[in-house]
């Protein structure tokens, strides 16, 4: 099943199926108004919505054509953002890139934190640019959003808890990071508001591309339309249901939670990366100097996730760095 949100005026949008293709919607207010109210009765009012989503497909219900311009995120705020960081190699190369040392739990602990949810930015909504010293940068994910997760589940129960995938681009600001870390109080001024592909979808979509609890395909990044990455999201060292099991070990998650991957990153350099902080490490380490620069005014970063045979899963997250 594939769902998505309408920007209305309200801040929460109005939940709508969607096509497979994309192309297509019905609105479902007389079943759910809203992804969160959704989330909170997912037993209940998920079936419904399949069954519409089917319809939909077969062309057996009156629809509205989809323009992505006027999509929210899924959910366009949410009650948790828990950003996990489950590829090695993103922790490895933006650790060197403040001088810091990888933790020795590197491969034990997941590192995660808890980011900004009150607003997401639209797939298509501005990046706001304030200052070049911030750095700013993209970071492409993968995330899913969560039914309720009682307090100390287990990775091994941890997979019926997840309800829908997305793709995110979580933005950073890596000027500000490393002052706010060396306080030992974690990230806040770093992390403003992320934005979201527009199509939330559920594992089974993804079909035998969503096993032990990752999607199994390449994330695409273009920055000012050039070829920016393809990593494989499948390469994450810790599965989503490992990232579960650390987030509920003292508390239970709310409906509606969303959880990151933190960014895709490989260790072929073929694949390209998911960030800025990434390749300007790698022109570090091998010229000793850093060429490549932090989004500015005017640049364009397109986020999106393509199957084997070229479909558009999740939309189009394009978004322009706008000074404010």
């Amino acid at each position: 099943m594939k769902l998505g949100s309408l920007k209305t005026s309200s801040r929460d949008g109005e939940l709508i199926v969607v096509s497979r293709d994309n192309k297509k919607g019905v609105k479902v207010f007389e079943i759910a108004k809203t992804m969160q109210q959704l989330m909170e009765n997912w037993a209940e009012l998920a079936p419904r919505l399949e069954k519409i989503y089917n319809d939909l497909n077969e062309g057996d219900i009156e629809s509205f054509e989809i323009n992505e311009q006027d999509m929210h995120s899924p959910l366009p705020r949410a009650y948790q953002w828990l950003d996990g960081s489950a590829y090695i190699q993103h922790i490895i190369l933006v650790r060197k890139a403040r001088n810091a040392e990888p933790p020795e739990t590197l491969k034990d602990v997941p590192l995660m934190y808890q980011g900004l949810s009150d607003k997401f930015l639209a797939p298509r909504e501005d990046i706001p640019y304030v200052d070049n010293a911030w750095g700013l940068d993209l970071e492409g994910e993968v995330g899913v959003i969560l039914d309720r997760v009682p307090l100390g589940t287990k990775a091994a129960d941890a997979h019926k808890y997840i309800k829908l995938v997305v793709i995110i681009n979580d933005v950073s600001l890596r000027g500000l990071i490393p002052a706010e870390l060396k306080n030992g109080f974690g990230f806040l001024q770093g992390k403003p508001a992320s934005a979201h592909a527009p199509f939330a979808i559920t594992p089974d979509e993804l079909g035998e591309h969503w096993k032990d609890g990752r999607v199994h395909l390449p994330l695409n990044s273009e920055i000012n339309g050039k070829f920016f990455g393809n990593p494989d999201a499948g390469d994450m060292w810790f599965s989503f249901y490992q990232l579960i099991e650390h987030a509920a070990k003292t508390r239970e998650l709310s409906a509606g939670t969303i959880l990151g991957s933190g960014t895709v990153a490989n260790v072929d350099e073929s694949k390209g990366q998911s960030c800025l902080a990434e390749i300007r490490m790698k022109e570090k380490i091998k010229t000793g100097k850093i060429s490549t620069p932090f989004l500015t005014e005017g640049d364009t970063v397109k986020i999106e996730m393509l199957d084997p045979e070229g479909n558009n899963l999740f939309g189009t997250i394009f978004q322009k760095v706008v000074k404010v």
